[in-house]
């Protein structure tokens, strides 16, 4: 007989999965207005009268990408097409950074792997200039086969990733502890194709196969849901929190495809876990 505990397993899958296989509806973008391509030549490109934009990788060079536009707070989404096939030791990095070596920062990491085996999605959050906060996914779906969407929800009390709607991670605003939050440095978008084999797959037991190159992320119909004034009690943006059933599906991914959480990493941490281990 199938237990409660299962069935609720099961009916939760069900529900992500479901959510995941949404059509989000967007208004058409164009990416020209919004990002310039900061390196690799022509490998990086915007395609189709601005719809699309494509970052490439080979054994020269990969590319990358930046906004035009700084945000201090907001909801940032973009829908993204992972490197198919073999992708092991490539990296496409997706992250929020401002400038200087005191930078704040809120990092997606999608580290490729062998054809038919999950990516490993890379989080971290970095506070005037300390990262260190990270931690790992694998996704409930194939990140290769279609566009999926990955949002930031960035605003004063908290920074929330998502895929799909489904959040993964919260990092709440924990000052009152001692906690440095990112609050004050507005950062551009960024996104990156590249080779980081020394590390990327298996701590870099399995290196890229430069056979399969040249390797291809896509990315398609950004938005920016900001305020134009964050001092404006009126934006919503700056509010927004996750619900009691957005916190269940958080818990119900983090226990279910997390596989590396910092605050549990005793051999990292052999004085004690940082402080908003213990809050969280």
């Amino acid at each position: 007989m199938t237990s409660l505990s299962s069935f609720n397993i099961k009916l939760s899958l069900l529900v992500v999965i479901f959510i995941s296989c949404l059509v989000v509806e967007y208004s058409a973008s164009d990416l020209n207005q919004d990002f310039g391509i900061t390196w690799g030549n022509d490998r990086g490109k915007i395609l189709n009268n601005g719809e699309l934009l494509t970052l490439t990788l080979d054994n020269t060079s990969g590319s990358g990408f930046e906004s035009k536009k700084e945000y201090l707070f907001g909801k940032i989404d973009m829908q993204i097409k992972l490197v198919p096939g073999n992708s092991a030791g490539t990296v496409t990095a997706y992250y929020l950074s401002s400038q200087g070596s005191n930078h704040d920062e809120i990092d997606f990491e999608f580290l490729g792997n062998l054809s038919g085996e999950p990516y490993t999605v890379h989080t971290n959050v970095y506070t005037q200039g300390k990262g260190e906060r990270e931690q790992q996914f694998h996704l409930w779906f194939d990140p290769t086969a279609d566009f999926h969407t990955y949002s930031v929800l960035w605003n004063p009390q908290t920074i929330v990733f998502s895929v799909d709607n489904v959040p993964i991670r919260e990092f709440k605003n924990l000052e009152d502890k001692g906690v440095a939050f990112p609050k004050s440095q507005p950062m551009k978008l960024y996104s990156s194709l590249w080779d980081a084999d020394e590390w990327a797959t298996r701590g870099g037991l399995i290196k890229t196969d430069w056979s399969n190159a040249p390797f291809s992320a896509s990315y398609r119909n950004f938005n920016a849901h900001t305020c134009t004034n964050n001092s404006n009690s009126s934006c919503s943006i700056l509010a927004a929190k996750l619900d009691p059933v957005s916190q269940e599906r958080l818990r119900w991914v983090q226990q279910k495809f997390m596989i590396y959480n910092y605050c549990t990493d005793t051999k990292r941490f052999p004085q004690g876990f940082p402080l908003e281990c213990s809050t969280t």
